[in-house]
């Protein structure tokens, strides 16, 4: 009797055990879901966030939405201002801008390398690259750290592809902006508008 009875308990048992994998597998499953579905919610709401911002930022605004891997033209203009007069300022300008910019999207050109740190392994622009050494020599090294910094956030933000995408960023700390500070900001920047209307 005790034996059968023993049986049946290993049985209830394992039916249970059973029925409990199921019941996490499920609940791993919704869960899984949900947060899928809060990623993709809380996604959209940000690119709201900054399609708002790019009406309402002006110059000076500390959130705001910045394109990372878009070259930073102050370097480039000192350098044309200190090198050509006249109208040749703006056009050598825009010309060296637009050179530049055309590598950094160029997929067939990787600067980058590989450097070990601890147990990361993390890549960097390579400093020993070719283009980037003749570049430095011909247009200093404020032009070269622009570019450097446009290739590293492209890298960044955007591994998968060589072209600048969209980011909320917090020019007063040169990081990019939590949705927290993004939504503050705009609170703000609704306030003064209003308070200016009346």
């Amino acid at each position: 009797m005790t034996k059968q009875k023993n049986e049946e308990l290993k049985k209830v048992r394992k039916e249970k055990n059973e029925e409990l994998k199921k019941v996490r597998k499920e609940l791993k499953q919704i869960i899984t879901d949900k947060d899928k579905m809060l990623k993709k919610v809380m996604k959209e709401k940000k690119e709201e966030l900054e399609k708002g911002f790019r009406d309402l930022s002006g110059e000076g605004s500390v959130i705001g939405v910045k394109r990372m891997g878009e070259v930073d033209e102050k370097p480039f203009l000192k350098v044309c201002e200190q090198r050509f007069n006249g109208e040749n300022v703006g056009l050598q300008h825009a010309m060296l801008c637009s050179e530049w910019q055309k590598n950094i999207n160029d997929s067939a050109w990787y600067p980058f390398k590989l450097v070990v740190t601890g147990e990361k392994i993390k890549e960097v622009v390579d400093d020993e690259d070719e283009k980037l050494k003749k570049m430095s020599e011909e247009w200093g090294e404020d032009v070269k750290n622009a570019v450097t910094t446009a290739l590293e956030e492209l890298n960044d933000f955007n591994p998968s592809g060589r072209y600048s995408v969209p980011a909320l960023w917090n020019f007063e700390h040169g990081r990019k902006a939590t949705l927290s500070e993004g939504i503050a900001h705009m609170t703000q920047q609704i306030k003064n508008l209003k308070r200016q209307r009346t």
